[in-house]
């Protein structure tokens, strides 16, 4: 498959369909997806319905716009015209239809994508495995007997197939950045609410953010361009770069420090001060309001719920609201700490996960000399992140015939061109760089 700038050039310039490339992902998806366990609903009906409209409109003469006939998929949390909205669960599983479909989806709708597939997850993203008790395990591409991390573990692993050119997550904690560290991609966390949540089945309201996984950085960028509103070019200059110390140099694995000192050796190294506090009370401030959200579900149907994440959602619903607001008032301090701290830089580097992608049969990772559950400790590096809202780009180290490992390139809140900037110079002198998984896979699930 191509990407997502080149099939929209196909479209646009009439050399190629719409309905052309919709039917050619159908065919893939119809022929490759299940061993993933990655798509939860097809849309062949609606996505030939809107290819049709923007071939119809290429032969009218118009313009269809930047993503013409792009196929692409969501995280099955996002509104979608005339579906439930189920958020993974079998909780909502026949819940009203959505009314209308969430402003992302809208936004690329305009500009010409074509919604095709909705896409397996955490139940209520509430984990970094994707491992759903209703849809089953998604697995990792470059390698069957793997997780595709989470929790939007689905959204990665049809693209890191190369099933469909982009796709939509959300990230809380790092369940955007985990999965494309793990399979392999770009994958954006962007500044804290800047990009539309409208229509998009909450988590944690203090952390929760939408962004797109992508198989190249030109396709990242015009993603980014067209959700925010904004131009992700900026004037070429000189970047400041530094690297995080402290607990981002703990449990890494030997390649994403090798990385980090190619790419910035002379860097100085910043430690952010209580960085365990903050990732404790990034976990409390989760739970809480996960739990308060959930808590009716809870007291009618806490059958209904994955019993992992009902446990967690019920302790957090136990959580007392002071303890609640002391991690709040904690976090507008540590905000402000390090934005102080990184004020003399553009772009933060630091590992995206502690590993590669476990396995499924063992979904345990080693953090601190134990072995510790991938559900709860994958996101050891993205958590601290998004506890600030600072943008944050999952870049993929280029690395062909070995598991996928990211780094993640942290920026203040604004500066994501910034960020696209610097991981365009990383692709250029191969440090990243995507190597999508072969179409028959590897792996045994047998």
């Amino acid at each position: 498959m191509t990407g997502t700038v080149a099939i929209a050039q196909a479209v646009r310039s009439g050399r190629l369909s719409a309905v052309y490339h919709v039917e050619q992902c159908l065919i893939r998806l119809a022929e490759r997806a299940s061993p993933l366990c990655a798509v939860t609903r097809t849309l062949a009906d609606r996505a030939r319905q809107e290819a049709q409209r923007i071939d119809a409109l290429v032969a009218a003469g118009g313009d269809p716009g930047p993503l013409a006939g792009v196929p692409y998929g969501v995280k099955d949390l996002f509104d979608v015209t005339g579906l439930p909205t189920t958020a993974g669960s079998r909780l909502y599983a026949d819940a009203p239809p959505a009314a209308s479909d969430a402003a992302a989806i809208r936004k690329l709708r305009d500009a010409g994508a074509v919604l095709i597939a909705t896409l397996n997850m955490d139940e209520f993203a509430y984990g970094f495995a994707t491992i759903n008790a209703l849809h089953g395990t998604t697995r990792n591409p470059h390698d069957l007997t793997r997780l595709a991390g989470g929790s939007s573990g689905g959204s990665a692993a049809v693209v890191a197939a190369g099933l469909l050119p982009f796709s939509l997550g959300s990230d809380t904690n790092g369940s955007i950045r985990v999965p494309a560290s793990l399979t392999g991609l770009y994958g954006l966390k962007p500044t804290h609410r800047d990009l539309p949540m409208g229509g998009v089945f909450p988590f944690a309201d203090s952390f929760d953010d939408i962004g797109p996984f992508t198989g190249s950085l030109a396709d990242m960028a015009l993603l980014w361009e067209i959700l925010s509103g904004r131009s992700a070019t900026e004037e070429d200059r000189p970047l400041r770069i530094a690297r995080l110390g402290g607990r981002f140099a703990d449990n890494v694995d030997p390649e994403q420090v090798a990385a980090m000192d190619a790419i910035a050796p002379n860097a100085p190294v910043i430690t952010l001060p209580d960085i365990a506090r903050a990732r404790s009370a990034a976990f409390l401030i989760t739970a809480f309001e996960g739990g308060r959200l959930h808590q009716d579900a809870l007291t009618r149907n806490a059958m209904l719920f994955d019993p992992q994440v009902r446990d967690r959602l019920i302790a957090g619903a136990l959580l007392p609201h002071d303890l609640y607001e002391k991690a709040q008032a904690f976090r507008i301090r540590f905000i402000n700490g390090v934005a102080d701290l990184i004020a003399p830089y553009d772009v933060l580097i630091a590992p995206a996960t502690p590993c590669s992608a476990p396995l499924v049969d063992d979904p345990r990772i080693l953090i601190d000399g134990a072995m510790s559950a991938a559900r709860a400790d994958l996101g050891i590096h993205s958590q601290p992140i998004s506890f600030t809202g600072f943008p944050s780009l999952a870049v993929p180290l280029y690395r062909p015939g070995r598991l996928p490992l990211g780094l993640q390139l942290i920026g203040k809140p604004g500066t994501e061109p910034a960020l696209f900037q610097f991981a365009a110079q990383l692709e250029q002198k191969g440090i990243t760089g995507v190597s999508l998984a072969t179409g028959t896979y590897s792996g045994d699930i047998a």
